[in-house]
Parts: structure tokens; sequence; C-alpha cells
């Protein structure tokens, strides 16, 4: 039998027999470029003034008199409401009648020991009837100096019955109209009304525990507001709590933030406190790096993908000596780098070389919501699968033939 007949045997075998050919897998690519990447941290929650104050009674009483409204301006030191006054004013006068009475009680007191100590130097008196007298005379200082003490006491009680505004800004919130009974406390708080400082506002946004230590103060942050579709607002981080918020506690569910104050540098009339709002934290950028798609970067099994790749790598090997040619292959194994031997696990994405992926293993940096930055495995301009998500994380492999169907049009750098 010739060369060539046998040749045209094994063709017809192998376009008969099932199995012996497979499709190429089908894929979805993107080229990888050079651009800007700006890593991020995102968190939602509402905008607030980042002055404002609670209006509350420090004592107790009916409300008399409250001509302020939503929306009014008002000064420091403006009167805002009246209490009752008239059981602060009656004990006022009690307490300044106490202090008459102590006060004559010390003008006696005081004469009577002046007599005694008179007495006591003639020799008439014994030791212990002055220092009677002197005991009584202090007493009634003791007493005197209560009495003056409640008077000022008294006296304040009635000045707090009249609140005035310690700031100028605007009234945000009221909580209670005339004819209502305003508990005043030093403990807890009834708050009446909310005096704000609209002229600079902040969004307060919750930040999980894995992204809070990324975030300074002073990063640059964008804010978009549900009011103001398609408008973006410059802030800066000003505030960074130092205590935990946490959510469902002790549950599968729970969760732990940090609050983060964002000070909106842009001024609008229309600014209202509790508008929702998101903020994109600046935390790092960098220029002109490489940016590969986030889809595009999966994991393999290091010492799994190494075995296949040797042995891919032998099996071309015999192919060329077996067809006595002296073709220098392009390596599809991983760059040389130092493996972690503590790591079963690598990053690699897949390139596409003339209808044949190569797995690569990558070392990446920060990312935003799409890219990433790739420190080592790539070059610009290389092509990487990016789909379909089955194939590209479970059974995609290092030489396998792929055909792409690109859907939809990749970004570019510009």
């Amino acid at each position: 039998m010739s060369l060539f007949t046998a040749f045209i045997l094994l063709w017809g075998t192998a376009i008969f027999l099932p199995g012996c050919t497979e499709e190429p897998t089908e894929v979805q690519t993107e080229t990888v470029f050079r651009d800007k990447i700006v890593q991020t941290v995102t968190g939602n929650g509402k905008i607030y003034p980042v002055t404002e104050v609670n209006i509350s009674a420090r004592v107790q009483g009916q409300i008399t008199k409250l001509d302020i409204n939503e929306g009014d301006s008002v000064k420091a030191g403006q009167v805002l409401l009246h209490l009752e006054q008239e059981q602060y004013r009656a004990a006022l006068e009690r307490a300044r009648s106490s202090q008459q009475e102590a006060q004559a009680t010390v003008t006696l007191a005081k004469n009577a020991l002046k007599r005694t100590n008179d007495l006591f130097d003639e020799n008439l008196i014994s030791a212990s009837d002055l220092e009677s007298a002197q005991a009584e005379y202090d007493r009634a200082t003791s007493r005197l100096k209560q009495a003056v003490a409640s008077v000022k006491e008294t006296n304040d009680a009635l000045a707090r019955t009249v609140i005035s505004s310690p700031i100028d800004g605007i009234v945000i919130q009221k909580n209670k109209e005339v004819g209502e009974i305003a508990l005043g406390s030093q403990f807890q708080e009834d708050v009446i009304m909310v005096v704000a400082q609209l002229s600079e506002m902040e969004v307060r946004i919750d930040v999980n525990e894995n992204d809070i230590v990324e975030v300074e103060e002073g990063d640059t942050t964008s804010v978009e507001i549900d009011a103001f579709p398609d408008t973006t607002f410059l802030a800066m981080v000003s505030d960074i709590s130092n205590s935990a918020q946490v959510a469902g506690a002790g549950t599968i569910e729970e969760v732990t933030n940090f609050e983060v104050k964002v000070r909106l540098i842009e001024k609008l009339p229309k600014f209202r406190p509790g508008m929702s709002a998101t903020a994109d934290i600046a935390t790092e950028s960098r220029n002109d790096v490489i940016n590969v798609p986030i889809q595009s970067v999966t994991v393999r099994d290091r010492q799994e993908a190494n075995s296949i790749t040797e042995k891919k790598s032998g099996e071309r090997e015999r192919a060329a000596r077996a067809n006595e040619e002296d073709v220098e292959e392009e390596s599809v194994a991983s760059p040389k780098k130092k493996t972690r031997k503590n790591d079963p696990l690598m990053e690699v994405v897949f390139v596409i070389k003339d209808g044949v992926v190569q797995m690569r293993e990558v070392k990446l940096g920060i990312s935003d919501d799409g890219y990433y930055e790739v420190l080592s495995g790539l070059n610009e301009g290389d092509e990487v699968v990016t789909g379909p998500y089955d194939v590209l994380s479970r059974t995609l492999a290092d030489g396998q033939d792929v055909r792409v169907n690109n859907k939809r049009k990749s970004r570019q750098g510009d």
C-alpha cells in the first residue's frame, strides 16, 4: 500500500468515525488596553446638615407661645417659644422669702454672738456658752447660703421657660404645638424642634467593615442624589466613625458597618435633609495601567494547571519530532514567576492566539466597577476571553480550540 493511499484511508476514517472531531467552544472576548483605574468604596445614606441643633426644654411646662413654623429662618438668640411661668414665679417668690428669713436669722445670730463674746471677755459666762453662740451663727449663715442658692436655682428655672435659638439657621423640624407639654429633662431629650444650618450639608453613609480600612479623611467623593437624576456632586470624606454599627447580631445575616460623613462641596438651595444619596469614595487611582475585564479573571488549581500544561507541552514536542519539524512554539504556560507554595489556587485569564486559548497567570492590582489593574501576565492588545461564565469558570482549558462570537461591542481604551 502506498503512503498516499494510507493517508486517504486515515483521512476518510477521521471523517466518518463519530467523536473524532470537536466543534470549537464559542466564547466572547475583549481586548486588553491601557487606561486610568480608580478604586472606589460605595455606601448608601441620607443628606444631613453639618450643623443641626435639637431644641428641647430643660424644665417641664405647657407651651404657651410658639410662633415659629418649619422652614422659618431664625437668628442666634431669637426667642422660639414660651412655657407657662406661673409655678416658677411662685417658686421664686418662696425662695426670695426664705432668703429674707435666713438673712434675718443671720443678723440675730450675729448680734447674739457679739454679746456672748463680750460677756465671755468679762468672765461672766463659760466657754461652752460662747461655742453655742458661734455654732448658732454658723448654722444661720449656712441656711442663708442655701436660701441664696435656691433663689438662683428658681430664677434660672423661670428663665428656662423662654427658649431661644443658639444658632442662625432654619427650622427643619417641628414636633410640638401650643398647648402641648414639654417634658423638661437633662437626661432624656424631648425635642420640640430642630434648627439647622443648610449652608453646609453632608451625606452620612454606612461602609462595610471590609471596605472601611481603605477609606481616609480627605478622600475625594462623588455623590449621586436620588432627587437629582443624572447629576453627580463633588464631596470629601470629613469624618470616619470609630465605633461599629452591627445589624442582625448573632444571626447569619449579621452585618458590621461604620458611619462615614461625606461633606458636599457643591451647594444647592434645593438640598433637603433626609434625601437619599449614594457616595462613591475614591480610595486609590492608577494612571496608564493595563486594564482587563473583571469577568475575564478566574481561578484554577495551580498543581492541576501545571500538570496539564506540562502534558500538552510534551505532546507538542512528540508531534514535532514525529513530523521532523523544527518549529519553535510559543509557550502557552503562565509567565515564569515564583509560585506561592501555600496557595493552591492562582488567578488566570485565557488569551486567544490563532483560535486557541492560552492560560496566563496574572498578578492584579486595584479595581473599579468593571476592570482590574494588571501588574504582570498580560500585554496591551491581548485578546482575552470574557465569557460565557460557565465555560470560563469551569471547563475552559489551556490549548483548547475556540471560536469568537462577540454579540456586543467591548469597551476600548481611549
